[in-house]
């Protein structure tokens, strides 16, 4: 992907991490979403997961610069919990992504401080452990072909796409994501291979 500017990134899947400190447990679990409502559906499951802990602290956000986005302290005290997450966040570039960090209470009041460096720390550990993928600016496009020339597209689906799937009827469908900086030799190349046979449009977001 050299040469393409990355918008942010996210998560490939849901992680989860445990950290004790003074018989505190912090178990963070990061989630990649869509939407707040799907964030939201995410906190509630994990606070099924653990029904009895103490808090069930989070953050999340989403879209491109993480401009929707929200904190929750769940009863720790206030920017000691929630922003502390959502720093972690804002410094990996994670968009798209709601860390819930569930605490069971040890018995030791930590302080706050430590017990925001706690919350900091734990959404960090899980973060590094998460596969983060980049997203990019990228153009869906529809693109179409007899069977005779399925190879060839698909190759060049291969090399330009971001991903994409087919359809086989009477011809050949594919739905792809293509980066904008690829664009005008992804066109050239399916012109190129299929000897003009074949073509694609943009679809309207």
């Amino acid at each position: 992907m050299s040469g393409t500017t990355v918008l942010y990134y996210t998560l490939a899947s849901e992680q989860r991490d445990e950290l004790e400190i003074k018989r505190s447990r912090f178990i963070a679990t990061a989630v990649p979403v869509m939407s707040r409502e799907d964030a939201l559906v995410h906190v509630e499951r994990v606070r099924q997961l653990y029904p009895s802990a103490t808090h069930h602290c989070y953050a999340y956000r989403i879209g491109e610069g993480g401009l929707d986005f929200r904190t929750w302290d769940d009863g720790e005290p206030k920017g000691s919990a929630g922003k502390q997450i959502l720093y972690v966040l804002q410094k990996y570039r994670l968009s798209d992504v709601l860390v819930v960090v569930t605490r069971y209470f040890g018995g030791t009041k930590l302080g706050l401080g430590p017990l925001a460096r706690a919350y900091a720390q734990a959404t960090e550990r899980v973060i590094m452990n998460a596969e983060r993928v980049p997203v990019v600016r990228h153009i869906t496009v529809r693109v179409f072909c007899d069977y005779e020339d399925a190879e060839s597209v698909t190759n060049v689906l291969r090399r330009y796409a971001l991903d994409f799937d087919a359809e086989y009827r009477d011809a050949v469908e594919f739905r792809a994501r293509i980066r904008n900086d690829s664009m005008e030799e992804f066109a050239r190349m399916i012109a190129e291979v299929s000897r003009g046979r074949a073509g694609f449009v943009v679809e309207q977001s």
